[in-house]
């Protein structure tokens, strides 16, 4: 029977055939997985659209599409509820100052209208009598004062007459004193009067102000509950176009809901959305060229909104009121973020952008009409050209149509 015999020279012999084998894998997998990244594809010549990259001049720009919209809008609400019971003007009217728009009803200012209009009326008439009241006092004062100065002067009189008849013994001294005493007691009385006459003639002035004040604040009350009703009555505040009038006959409004809004005419500015991306770029006074009824219309940055919605932004530009325009047109904008051109290496944009996120293009040589994978950094742009920064040389032949087809290959072989 045979022995299996483990020698150290065997074990020397199989080792190196064993590395060789490895090797010999990894040199078949290797060539494979290269040949797999060197992915080509062929494609129809007619297919495919190019560009030369050129050292041209460039301006850096945005494109932008606005929208027209009125540069003063004035909203109109309801400044007091109730039931609409007529509508009086329709959406898109030209509506003038002061012109009726809906009729509204309301019962509980009707009442309140009717119950300020009985105080109102209640209250003057209390005046009234009040100051009847007080000017007959007045009145009576003024007749105690003038009788007793007219006894005041009948007795002053009596008495000098009297004097020279008591010395000669005619009458007697007690007649006299008589008058004397009657004289000082209308002296007094005259002064009483005269001090409650002024007592009450300043508490006269005092109660006549209250009651008229009184009565004025009830007669403003008055005003604003009549206002109140007069309300009921929407009207045009301003002269212009009835943009939005959302209203219905029979529905009900609260105070202050918005029924409308109206355009003032002939006044417009564009208003565009851009990427928040820029906006640490764009400030007012910036230049736009606009597309305008088949005119260029220079225009600049009137006010920058900074609010970022939707990750974009606002920009409005005033337009000048000789450019008839609509509310709601659509104008292009091409947007300058700078002010002087420059000489850079470009090429035209196109969707090559889009499919390649800007990392790469497919250069072509024209006399094997091969495209070879080349990546690229790119600069800033304009509306319709893009800065090549890097990877490219003037004169390059790029492929500038869409790469959705390519499947990312390394090569393309275009076919005639």
């Amino acid at each position: 029977m045979d022995k299996k015999i483990n020698s150290p020279a065997r074990r020397r012999l199989i080792a190196p055939a064993l590395v060789v084998t490895s090797l010999a894998c990894v040199a078949w997998f290797g060539s494979n997985w290269q040949a797999s990244a060197q992915m080509s594809l062929a494609l129809p010549l007619s297919s495919v659209s190019t560009a030369i990259v050129k050292l041209q001049s460039l301006q850096e720009s945005i494109a932008l599409r606005a929208n027209v919209l009125p540069q003063q809008t004035v909203f109109l609400d309801a400044i007091e509820g109730g039931r609409v019971e007529e509508k009086l003007a329709e959406q898109g009217e030209f509506v003038k100052e002061g012109q009726p728009l809906v009729k509204l009803s309301n019962t509980a200012l009707q009442l309140d209208l009717i119950s300020r209009e009985a105080q109102v009326t209640e209250q003057m008439n209390f005046l009234r009598n009040t100051q009847m009241v007080i000017e007959t006092n007045r009145l009576n004062l003024k007749r105690d004062v003038l009788d007793t100065k007219h006894q005041l002067v009948t007795l002053t009189r009596n008495l000098k007459q009297t004097e020279p008849l008591v010395k000669t013994g005619v009458l007697a001294k007690e007649t006299l004193l008589n008058l004397q005493q009657d004289l000082l007691y209308q002296q007094q009385r005259l002064e009483l009067t005269q001090q409650q006459q002024q007592q009450d003639e300043t508490i006269r002035k005092q109660q006549l102000s209250q009651l008229s004040e009184s009565v004025a604040m009830l007669t403003k009350n008055l005003e604003f509950a009549r206002q109140n009703v007069q309300n009921l009555l929407v009207r045009a505040p301003v002269s212009g176009y009835l943009s939005e009038f959302n209203v219905e006959a029979g529905e009900s409004r609260a105070p202050g809901s918005r029924m409308g809004q109206i355009d003032i005419p002939e006044r417009y500015k564009l208003v565009a959305s851009v990427d928040e991306f820029y906006l640490s770029r764009v400030s007012t006074g910036m230049l736009a060229i606009a597309s305008l009824n088949q005119h260029q219309l220079q225009l600049a940055v009137s006010r920058v909104d900074s609010r970022v919605v939707n990750n974009q932004f606002q920009l409005e530009f005033t337009l000048p009121g000789e450019h008839k325009v609509k509310r709601g047109q659509s104008v292009n904008l091409t947007l300058q973020l700078e002010a002087q051109q420059r000489d850079a290496l470009v090429l035209p944009r196109g969707a090559y952008l889009t499919d390649s996120a800007g990392q790469y293009v497919y250069v072509l040589d024209s006399t094997t009409a091969t495209a070879r994978k080349q990546s690229i950094t790119l600069g800033k742009q304009s509306a319709d050209q893009i800065e090549i920064v890097s990877g490219l040389k003037a004169g390059d032949l790029v492929i500038t149509s869409g790469y959705r087809d390519f499947d990312n290959a390394d090569t393309i072989q275009l076919q005639k």
